[in-house]
C-alpha cells in the first residue's frame, strides 16, 4: 500500500516538477539586468531647464522678461562661485562626488527615522535625487515616487559629469519669491548678478533653498541669516573656510535690494508677443495647416504651434524690436492730454515707412498688459480715411487722371442709396484736389462707381485687411461703410504705401537670437508695387492738400519737409481718424468709445494728437 501511494505521490509530483521548471526557465530568459532595465523604462533628454527671455527696444534695451511663471537665468558652472558650490555640497549632499547617484547609507538612516515616525519625514536625497525631483518628478513624499527618483538618478549620473549635475541642480532649485536658479535669486534680492555678490550674499542665498517658505528673506530676514551663519560653521567644519574668514563672512553688512521682473510698454509688449507666434507658424510652415477647413487639422496644429513658441520662450532667447521708447512715452502723454474724458479712447499707431517697422504702438490711454488692444483687437468704420485706398488711389492709377479734373459734387443716388454730404451740402463742378481736401462724399461715390466696385476693391487686396468681406463690395463702401472695418495697425499700414508705392506689411520684431546670439527666426517680406509712381506722387499733394487746406488743418505744422494725411469721421461721430504721414514715419490716430457712441462734444482731438507727435519726430 504505500509503494502504491508512493508511485501516486511521483506521478503527480513529476507534472507540478515540470511546470514549475518550466515556467523559471520562462522566467530567467525574460530576466534583465538592473542596468538595462533602467535604460529601457526610464528616458534622459538632453536637460534643458526653462530660462527667461527677453524683449528689446530699438535701443537693445531690455523692456520685458518672459519668465513663464519660473524667472531663471542660467549659469553656467565656470560663472557659479566656488563657495557657492562648496556650500549646497556641504549641507545637502558630503558625499555627492562619491556616489553614483543614490547614497544608500544616508536612505538607511531615513528609513530608520520614517519606521520610527510612522511617516516619511526625512528623505536621504542626493544632490543627483533632488535634480530629478525638480526636472521630471513631483514634490510628493511616497514611496512610490522616491523609487523613480531613484532610477531617474541613476540615469542621469550615467549622462552627466558631477560637475555638470551640480550646474543644472544650482540652476533648478527654487530661491522662492519666483526666482529659480542663482542668478534669477541674486537679481531678485540684490539687484545684481552673481558675480558681483559677496561670499557673504551669495552664502544668504544658499540658504533659502532648504525651505524657500521659512527662510524668505523679505519676511524673515533674522531666519535666513541664522542659516547662513550655520552653514558657515558648517563650512569651516569642512575646511572649506578659515576660522578666520568664516568670522569675517558672519560680520559683513548688506541689505536686501528687490530688483522687479522688468515688464515696460505693456501696449507694445503685448503685441510684440502675438507677433512671436506669428513669425514663427510663419518660419516653421504652419500657416497652411492653421487656416484648414478641417478643425481636426487646425486644432491639432494650433496645439503644436503653441507648444514650438512655448519651448522657445523658455530657452532664453532675445526678441529685437524696433521699438522707439522715447516716441512710446510722447504717444502716451498726448493721449492723456487730449483726451481727459475717462470713456473715451484712444489707440496711435507709428510706423516707419522706409525700414517697415512698428515703432510705436498703444491700445489704450492706460493699456494693461493682455487686456483688449485697440491698435489690433479693435475693427471699427473707417468713415472717409478709406477714399484713399479704395476711391481716389485706384482712380488716379487707372485713369491717370488729373487733379484738377473735376467731377459732380451734388446729389448722388443709386439704386436706392442716395447719401449726403456733410451738412447736406450740395456743390457743383469741383476738382478731384477740392473734393478730395474737403472730405465730399458724393464726387467719391461717382468716382467709385467709374473705377467699379470690383476693381477698386481689388486694390484693397493688396492690404490684407482682415476682415474686409465679399458683401462689402458696394457703394457704401467707398464712404466707409464696411461690415466690420479695419483696425488702426491696419488701416495705418496700408497709408505706408503712399510713401513710395510700395506696401510691406509692418513688423515689430526684427530678429529672435538664442543665448549665444544666432539668429533663431527674421521675417523675409518682401514689399510689392501697389501703386505707379506717378499715382504716389498725386495721392501725397492730395494728402498735403488736407493738411493745409482742408479737413486737418488743426493737424498742421510748421517743417520744411513734406506732411499729409486724411481725416475719418464715421456716421453721428461715433470714431475720430486722422491717418498721416511726413518724411520718415506714417501715423494713424484713432478716438472713440468701445461702445460706439457720439463725441462730438470733443473737439479734434485725434488731430492734435497726430500733430504733437508728429511735430516732435
Amino acid at each position: 500500500m504505500k509503494t502504491f501511494m508512493g508511485y501516486i505521490i511521483i506521478l503527480i509530483t513529476i507534472p507540478i516538477m515540470a511546470l514549475l521548471f518550466s515556467n523559471l526557465y520562462s522566467e530567467w530568459l525574460k530576466y534583465t539586468p538592473f542596468g538595462e532595465y533602467i535604460e529601457a523604462n526610464v528616458t534622459i533628454d538632453d536637460i534643458s531647464l526653462p530660462s527667461m527671455s527677453y524683449i528689446t527696444a530699438g535701443n537693445g534695451e531690455v523692456i520685458s522678461q518672459i519668465t513663464n511663471n519660473e524667472k531663471r537665468i542660467y549659469l553656467a558652472d565656470i560663472d557659479i562661485p566656488q563657495v557657492l558650490k562648496d556650500a549646497f555640497v556641504t549641507t545637502e549632499d558630503r558625499t555627492f562626488f562619491e556616489h553614483q547617484g543614490v547614497d544608500f547609507a544616508s536612505i538607511g538612516r531615513a528609513i530608520l527615522v520614517n519606521s520610527k515616525q510612522n511617516d516619511i519625514k526625512q528623505g536621504g536625497s542626493t544632490i543627483t535625487q533632488q535634480l530629478a525631483r525638480n526636472l521630471y518628478l513631483n514634490q510628493d513624499k511616497t514611496y512610490n515616487r522616491k523609487l523613480t527618483e531613484l532610477l531617474y538618478s541613476f540615469e542621469i549620473e550615467k549622462h552627466y559629469s558631477k560637475d555638470q549635475i551640480l550646474e543644472m541642480y544650482i540652476n533648478a532649485i527654487y530661491f522662492g519669491n519666483g526666482a529659480y536658479g542663482i542668478e534669477a535669486a541674486a537679481q531678485t534680492y540684490f539687484n545684481k548678478p552673481t558675480i558681483q555678490l559677496s561670499k557673504g550674499e551669495l552664502l544668504f542665498l544658499a540658504a533659502i533653498p532648504n525651505n524657500p517658505s521659512l527662510y524668505n528673506p523679505i519676511k524673515h530676514f533674522k531666519e535666513t541669516k541664522i542659516r547662513q551663519e550655520r552653514i558657515i560653521d558648517q563650512l569651516t567644519q569642512q575646511n572649506k573656510l578659515s576660522l578666520n574668514e568664516a568670522e569675517s563672512i558672519k560680520q559683513q553688512q548688506f541689505v536686501l535690494k528687490q530688483g522687479n521682473t522688468i515688464d515696460r510698454y505693456p501696449d507694445y509688449v503685448t503685441y510684440v508677443e502675438k507677433e512671436v507666434r506669428q513669425l514663427v507658424a510663419d518660419q516653421e510652415g504652419y500657416n497652411r495647416n492653421l487656416n484648414s477647413t478641417s478643425e481636426t487639422v487646425r486644432n491639432e496644429t494650433e496645439k503644436k504651434l503653441n507648444d514650438k513658441v512655448k519651448h522657445l520662450l523658455e530657452s532664453g532667447v532675445t526678441i529685437h524690436t524696433a521699438l522707439d521708447q522715447q516716441l512710446q512715452k510722447q504717444v502716451q502723454h498726448s493721449m492723456q492730454d487730449y483726451i481727459p474724458y475717462p470713456d473715451i479712447e484712444s489707440s496711435v499707431v507709428v510706423i516707419q515707412h522706409h525700414t517697415h517697422e512698428l515703432v510705436s504702438l498703444t491700445g489704450a490711454k492706460d493699456y494693461k498688459k493682455y487686456s483688449f488692444h485697440r491698435a489690433y483687437q479693435s475693427f471699427r468704420q473707417p468713415g472717409s480715411a478709406i477714399k484713399p485706398l479704395l476711391v481716389y488711389g485706384p482712380y488716379l492709377d487707372m485713369k491717370e487722371a488729373s487733379l484738377y479734373e473735376t467731377v459732380d459734387g451734388s446729389s448722388f443716388c443709386k439704386d436706392g442709396y442716395c447719401p449726403g454730404n456733410a451738412g447736406n451740402g450740395s456743390y457743383g463742378r469741383v476738382s478731384i484736389l477740392k473734393a478730395f481736401s474737403r472730405s465730399y462724399n458724393t464726387p467719391a461715390l461717382r468716382l467709385f462707381d467709374q473705377n467699379g466696385i470690383r476693381n477698386s476693391f481689388a486694390y484693397l487686396d493688396y492690404f490684407n485687411f482682415q476682415k474686409v468681406e465679399k458683401k462689402d463690395y458696394r457703394l457704401p463702401a467707398a464712404i466707409g461703410g464696411f461690415t466690420y472695418g479695419m483696425s488702426p495697425l491696419e488701416l495705418t499700414a496700408a497709408y505706408t504705401s503712399f510713401y513710395d508705392g510700395d506696401y510691406q506689411q509692418p513688423r515689430a520684431i526684427r530678429k529672435i537670437t538664442d543665448q549665444n546670439g544666432k539668429i533663431l527666426y527674421q521675417w523675409h517680406n518682401k514689399p510689392v508695387k501697389v501703386w505707379k509712381s506717378s499715382t504716389v506722387s498725386k495721392m501725397r499733394k492730395l494728402l498735403n492738400s488736407v493738411v493745409t487746406e482742408g479737413t486737418a488743418r488743426k493737424a498742421n505744422y510748421s517743417t520744411a519737409g513734406y506732411i499729409g494725411g486724411k481725416t475719418g469721421t464715421t456716421n453721428d461721430t461715433k470714431d475720430l481718424w486722422f491717418i498721416g504721414l511726413n518724411d520718415t514715419y506714417t501715423t494713424g490716430v484713432w478716438v472713440g468709445k468701445d461702445l460706439p457712441e457720439n463725441i462730438e462734444y470733443i473737439s479734434s482731438p485725434h488731430l492734435y494728437i497726430w500733430r504733437s507727435i508728429m511735430s516732435q519726430l
